[in-house]
């Protein structure tokens, strides 16, 4: 049996809402499903992801294939890296303990890296809200062009036409 995690669409019309869920391949989207992982709202700023970490590794290693959009949450979470480190262990690179370390450096400063941005956005919304500029933009003092004629040249005579009176 071909097994899958995917997402299982919730919410109203235009108001999604999904489950990450493992389910056989062969099952409709939102049908039946063998085990709920976490939950994704794509709507809220930035999107909220609840994730079984440990849940998501074990079907991982027992074959299940995430479908294009949950390898990226799985990627986002952690999930993929950690498997990727619990690969070398078994290969005898480095021991569990290195792997969980390197996990924890990652995951720290990973943490930090989102909570940075979403900072930031908060700002920016702030100063939107307020009506007040959104980034800094310097503007330089306006160039004025100036025409010069060569000395040695007569100015043109300006000529001026006249339609002709009908």
């Amino acid at each position: 049996m071909a097994v899958k995690i995917r997402l299982q669409r919730h919410g109203s019309k235009k108001r999604p809402f999904y489950f990450i869920v493992v389910a056989d391949a062969r099952a409709p989207r939102d049908g039946k499903f063998i085990q709920k992982l976490g939950t994704y709202n794509p709507l809220t700023v930035p999107a909220t992801i609840q994730l079984d970490r440990q849940k998501s590794l074990e079907w991982l290693h027992k074959g299940a294939q995430p479908t294009d959009t949950v390898r990226r949450i799985l990627s986002f979470k952690g999930v993929l890296y950690l498997k990727h480190l619990l690969r070398g262990v078994k290969l005898g690179l480095f021991d569990e303990v290195a792997a969980m370390t390197k996990f924890q450096q990652w995951f720290e400063s990973h943490e930090a890296n989102v909570t940075k941005r979403n900072e930031e956005h908060k700002a920016k919304q702030r100063a939107i809200r307020k009506g007040g500029p959104v980034r800094k933009v310097e503007t330089a003092a306006p160039v004025v062009a100036v025409e010069t004629q060569p000395e040695n040249e007569a100015p043109a005579a300006e000529t001026t036409e006249t339609a002709p009176e009908a």
